[in-house]
């Protein structure tokens, strides 16, 4: 479909007028991370999976803020174009960060969030490979923008997808990923991916604002994390506890891709909880 004048591609499962579950990707994948997960829950949910801007199957136009802010307001003209308005929300990666964005815009639509290996708005709980990004800000931006842009190559998609796993969980993540994901990254898209990485450290000012709409609206939540993950080990999930104190946090054994190593465990934990939260 067209969505803000971009061709978007989205992969959607379940009936339309079942409950709504949001599956916005992270960095560096696409809807393609949900591939396996929308058929284990279609029976009881409609799961909706777009491609950003810039990634994926969708388009990538010269006049599009490739930035959080800009990610959220086409998510939220997608949501529109599916006509939905209450649902479910699955924050994962940079996933996270947009679609906290979308939640803040209007808190009323989200019934609940599942939280997995998100990017984190808790300075102090990052994980150690933060700081490899955290290095480039002291650079001025022409330098600090080549230096992300050396570290954007086929090895280093790999590596984000391998993460911190040991080798037996490093050996079930499929090289389709990465394969896949870098053959559809242009010169085009290697700015995009820049841009996004480089808004990082702006990001960090609106760390409050996450916080502050997690304290205040405290939605219902499922954290499902894999602590294997150089980004954002098990400190990064359990700070979420700080501002829901309510959430139900469980520590799986993968890392950040639980969806390829711990799909079972997820989506068994995940039919729980959504079906308590739309029964209640």
């Amino acid at each position: 479909m067209t969505v803000a004048g971009i061709e978007t591609f989205y992969r959607e499962a379940g009936r339309q007028d079942a409950p709504v579950l949001l599956l916005p990707h992270g960095y560096p994948c696409s809807s393609y991370e949900f591939r396996n997960l929308l058929p284990r829950l279609a029976d009881r949910w409609r799961l909706i999976a777009p491609d950003f801007p810039g990634s994926g199957y969708s388009g990538t136009p010269n006049d599009f803020d490739y930035g959080f802010d800009g990610y959220a307001a086409w998510l939220d003209a997608f949501i529109g174009a599916v006509n939905i308005d209450r649902f479910a929300l699955y924050l994962h990666d940079f996933g996270s960060p947009i679609g906290a964005r979308l939640a803040i815009r209007d808190p009323r639509r989200i019934v609940a969030l599942i939280i997995q290996n998100g990017d984190i708005p808790y300075e102090d709980a990052l994980g150690p490979k933060y700081a490899d990004i955290e290095a480039t800000w002291t650079l001025p931006r022409a330098e600090m923008r080549q230096a992300l842009a050396e570290a954007i190559s086929e090895e280093t998609f790999k590596e984000e997808f391998l993460n911190d796993l040991p080798p037996p969980l490093a050996s079930t993540i499929p090289p389709d990923l990465w394969k896949l994901h870098w053959s559809l990254t242009t010169p085009r898209r290697k700015e995009v991916a820049i841009d996004l990485i480089a808004g990082l450290k702006e990001n960090r000012a609106w760390f409050p604002q996450h916080r502050r709409y997690l304290r205040e609206n405290r939605p219902p939540t499922l954290i499902v994390w894999g602590p294997n993950d150089h980004y954002m080990p098990e400190k990064s999930a359990r700070a979420y506890l700080r501002d829901l104190p309510d959430a139900e946090l469980h520590l799986l054994g993968g890392g950040h891709w639980l969806l390829e190593t711990h799909l079972d465990e997820v989506t068994a934990l995940m039919r729980d909880f959504l079906g308590r939260v739309h029964a209640a």
